[in-house]
């Protein structure tokens, strides 16, 4: 008897070092503070090769019968697919996405039906065990999705360093003296450039930012207040005379290096900047369809690039 009381104890004192330790883990991972990945791993250790274990086992042999041994056993199985799928997916690792294909319908395909079938010999059947099971089940189904269709904000944030990057670029390229501007590719490359500052002015105060915060900070279009702020606002009808003249410009510049011997090698390669492609009547038009969506960071993040590039270019010619 005092044997089978130590071992509860070591469940529950195991149980709640568990608990304790994925749940700051969780926390370190929503404030993006450093070692949250070393706790989220620890934490689905000791839950999956230790407290269930464990837990399972002092069940099993409290129950003094072995017709719920298939059932303890598929039981953790399915613990460990969808947690190891879940660590994955947190963590960024290859093959989290073919693990959670296996862990969302895992728990209704395997451990449900023995649930079912193990639990139906039983004489005296409790229902609640039955309903929670399925909340549980639908619980775990729900994190799961939200987990593979999600995309973290430390990975949607660090993303919009590389706008960052194209701003410290481009002020080394504002302190290079100027290029000669007798080239027509020149002049079309200045123009486009004009265009680009124009866009990202309208943008700016459809967002009411500035620039300057934009350069210190990307991330401040993540913020929720500007999101709702953004919506309320209407651009007043030059973002689309403008999308149409960058394109034509951008355009131009490559027709103009298909046309001149000197530059017929820069032309695929201008296509390639530019993320652009030939359309009968039309010349190049964006291949992304980039300029059509609402998250206005990747626009910028666009507008930024190009106009390092275009200024690369012109100091290249």
């Amino acid at each position: 008897m005092v044997v089978m009381k130590n071992k509860v104890n070591i469940t529950y004192i195991t149980g709640l070092v568990t608990t304790m330790v994925v749940f700051t883990g969780i926390l370190f991972k929503v404030q993006h503070w450093p070692g949250a990945g070393y706790l989220l791993i620890l934490g689905i250790l000791l839950l999956v090769f230790v407290f269930l274990p464990a837990a399972l086992i002092s069940n099993y042999k409290s129950r003094g019968t072995g017709d719920y041994r298939i059932l303890y056993i598929v039981t953790w199985i399915s613990c460990f697919i969808v947690f190891t799928a879940m660590l994955f997916k947190v963590q960024h690792w290859p093959g989290a996405g073919y693990l959670l294909m296996i862990a969302l319908p895992f728990p209704y395909l395997v451990f449900l039906p023995v649930f079912l079938i193990v639990t139906g010999r039983d004489k005296s059947p409790n229902i609640y065990n039955t309903v929670a099971v399925l909340f549980l089940l639908a619980l775990i189904s729900a994190f799961s999705a939200l987990l593979s269709l999600g995309v973290s904000k430390e990975r949607t944030l660090d993303s919009l360093t590389i706008s960052s990057a194209y701003n410290r670029i481009e002020k080394v390229y504002a302190e290079l003296p100027p290029a000669e501007s007798g080239s027509q590719l020149i002049i079309k490359a200045d123009q486009a450039i004009k265009l680009v500052d124009e866009y990202r002015e309208i943008i700016f105060a459809h967002e009411g930012i500035t620039e300057e915060q934009w350069v210190r900070n990307p991330e401040i279009l993540m913020e929720p207040g500007n999101r709702k702020a953004q919506k309320a606002r209407s651009f007043s009808g030059r973002e689309g005379q403008l999308h149409g003249e960058l394109q034509a410009a951008l355009s131009d510049m490559i027709m103009m290096a298909e046309n001149d011997p000197g530059l017929k090698i820069l032309a695929p390669r201008l296509k390639a900047i530019f993320n652009m492609v030939h359309s009968r009547g039309e010349g190049y038009i964006f291949a992304d369809p980039l300029f059509k969506s609402d998250v206005r960071p990747w626009v910028h993040a666009y507008l930024d690039g190009l106009e390092v590039n275009l200024k690369l270019i012109r100091t290249t010619l």
